[in-house]
């Protein structure tokens, strides 16, 4: 398997700083904000966007974690080894302003099953969504609101983000498949 760099280390802080920056401004400030980053990897980037808005406006966000393995469509082929995490919402999320915050956004499936299961947690006033990376090929109609880098790839290349917290190393890279 071949990959290829496609953000360093300081992309990716630039992003998320621009993220973070673009929600204060859209939101016009942090009132009722509450992240919530999707299992695995959109957990510490939920964390580190609240990090950086603390840096600039002072103000502390919730940050909340969502495991949506109960609620994907292709369970059933998954088969029953879904690993499941736990969904941690640090506030109750009715009337808030919900930042739903992935790491690579693909076809929307994910993003669908993860809206189900926060309309279930409560009825929000808005749910915003925020991704390191944008790869296309939707299948649902489903945008992102902020994103850090948009990149066309094709099916058969994969998109992985790695996080010193996770991985070992931070960079985000795209793996095509030898043939």
């Amino acid at each position: 398997m071949a990959e290829k760099i496609i953000m360093t280390e300081a992309d990716m802080r630039r992003a998320i700083s621009r993220i973070a920056h673009e929600i204060v401004e859209r939101n016009q400030g942090c009132q009722d904000l509450v992240f919530i980053g999707m299992h695995t990897r959109g957990v510490p980037l939920a964390h580190r966007l609240a990090r950086r808005i603390k840096e600039f406006e002072k103000v502390d966000i919730p940050v909340g974690a969502l495991d949506i393995s109960l609620y994907r469509d292709d369970l059933s082929s998954r088969g029953l080894q879904a690993e499941v995490h736990p969904t941690s919402v640090p506030t109750n999320i009715a009337g808030k302003r919900l930042i739903l915050v992935d790491d690579v956004l693909f076809t929307g499936r994910s993003i669908r099953a993860a809206l189900d299961e926060l309309v279930d947690l409560g009825r929000p006033y808005s749910i915003q969504l925020a991704v390191l990376v944008d790869r296309g090929h939707r299948e649902l109609p489903i945008r992102a609101d902020y994103v850090g880098k948009n990149v066309p790839t094709s099916r058969d290349e994969d998109v992985a983000v790695k996080l010193r917290d996770i991985d070992g190393t931070e960079e985000v890279v795209i793996i095509r498949e030898s043939r």
